[in-house]
């Protein structure tokens, strides 16, 4: 990008993210000095240790910004879920932005995240230990409930290994498979896990059933960190601050992957599996690896959301929820980290925010009888195309991708010419 569209871009992104800290409810001098940060990030992008400086004052940013919200307020609240989202965006960008495979059935892993916190972090078995229940490393109310109650540290490591594995079980029948078959085959995975979690009451290991369906799993152990008090539901600071960590944590995997021998080899993937194979990538290993990376991010979302929200719903797995976090991915860019996780938190707040609390009732004051909410995926969509339409490779696009879309390197029919002696 040149100087001047560098210049250009960085003044244009003050206004946008005022404008967009007005719309969400965003203390103003945090919207302003966002937007000086960005600006800043943008012009200064080839300047190293000045770039380093600004990704510091962002992160800051971000610590800080709770400060100047009340401790329950609906903006700190949907900055908490936008971060839950980051993070199931990342993993699956691993899957279908790194290595190419289109995975329809993400939502599954989010159930299986959440299903681990109900089992392990709540009174779902409260006939264990003859109903004086299982304790390990809680405190608080929950040392005394009965079911099983574990640190919330455990159940995060313990969803990240279950989906993990169920990735890798999704995985196997589409190790022959491309394209819109590996679509398929993930959707139905997708699916699966949601019928289960709907007639889960129904599947029984001696005198427990697997889900309890519609009714949900309810309440949900809180998080309760080793050294300070379990978190508190009106006080969503400590809430947002272990989004933002797991968020960190994430970003810090992602970029060490993408920088890796396993992520040149899922990128080889991607580009083309029949050159990757003869220069001797490893497909089996590539894709069951891509599948579980991605597959334990989102269960450790999964895990946070059920503390967070406090219940497990069957609900709350719908096949929508796939396409929900794969549009997040699109409108950022594929492959490209921060534009997933711009894509993320955009959608995030569209969805939580400006469709259901800002723009609702526009339609009524032009003489239409219905609901914005009415039309979230319709607006999704909507935008979907327009991206296409005018920025294909997203908001922050990989450079490999804009280089094919933008540029033409590496796309199109190549002239052949015929060498005569």
């Amino acid at each position: 990008m040149s100087a001047s569209r560098k210049t250009a871009a960085g003044l244009a992104a003050l206004p946008i993210t005022i404008v967009a800290g007005v719309l969400i409810e965003m203390d103003p001098f945090m919207s302003v000095v966002l937007g000086v940060l960005f600006a800043g990030r943008v012009v200064f992008s080839d300047n190293r240790k000045v770039a380093r400086a600004l990704d510091a004052g962002i992160l800051a940013w971000a610590v800080l910004l709770p400060f100047a919200h009340a401790e329950g307020s609906g903006f700190i609240d949907d900055s908490i879920t936008a971060l839950a989202y980051v993070v199931m965006a990342l993993g699956l960008n691993i899957v279908v932005g790194f290595a190419g495979l289109l995975d329809l059935g993400y939502v599954a892993f989010f159930a299986i995240g959440a299903f681990t916190i109900g089992w392990f972090g709540s009174a779902f078995y409260a006939d264990v230990n003859g109903g004086h229940g299982v304790h390990i490393l809680v405190s608080g109310q929950a040392a005394n409930l009965p079911g099983i109650h574990m640190n919330f540290l455990l159940i995060l490591i313990a969803a990240a290994i279950i989906a993990a594995a169920a990735g890798a079980i999704i995985g196997l029948p589409t190790l022959r498979l491309r394209g819109d078959y590996i679509a398929i085959v993930t959707l139905a995975f997708g699916e699966i896990i949601g019928r289960i979690a709907v007639n889960g009451d129904e599947i029984r290991f001696g005198d427990y059933p697997l889900t309890r369906g519609r009714q949900g799993i309810t309440p949900i152990d809180k998080i309760d960190p080793p050294f300070f008090e379990p978190f508190r539901s009106l006080d969503l600071r400590p809430w947002y601050w272990t989004a933002l960590l797991l968020v960190l944590l994430v970003l810090f995997v992602n970029f060490r992957l993408r920088d890796s021998r396993l992520g040149r080899a899922w990128i080889a993937v991607r580009e083309d599996e029949v050159a990757a194979a003869s220069m001797g990538v490893p497909l089996v290993r590539t894709k069951l690896l891509a599948y579980a990376t991605g597959a334990a991010f989102g269960g450790m979302s999964g895990a946070f959301l059920g503390s967070y929200l406090n219940t497990v719903n069957a609900d709350q797995f719908e096949f929508s929820f796939s396409i929900f976090v794969l549009a997040m991915i699109i409108l950022g860019g594929l492959g490209s980290v921060w534009g997933v996780v711009v894509g993320a938190v955009a959608l995030s707040f569209i969805n939580n925010r400006l469709i259901p609390d800002v723009f609702n009732t526009w339609p009524s004051k032009i003489g239409l009888d219905f609901d914005l909410t009415e039309l979230s995926f319709g607006i999704f969509g909507f935008l979907l195309v327009i991206m296409m339409v005018l920025r294909p490779e997203g908001l922050i696009p990989e450079r490999r991708r804009q280089l094919e879309l933008v540029e033409g390197v590496g796309a199109g029919e190549e002239d052949l010419y015929e060498a005569r002696a």
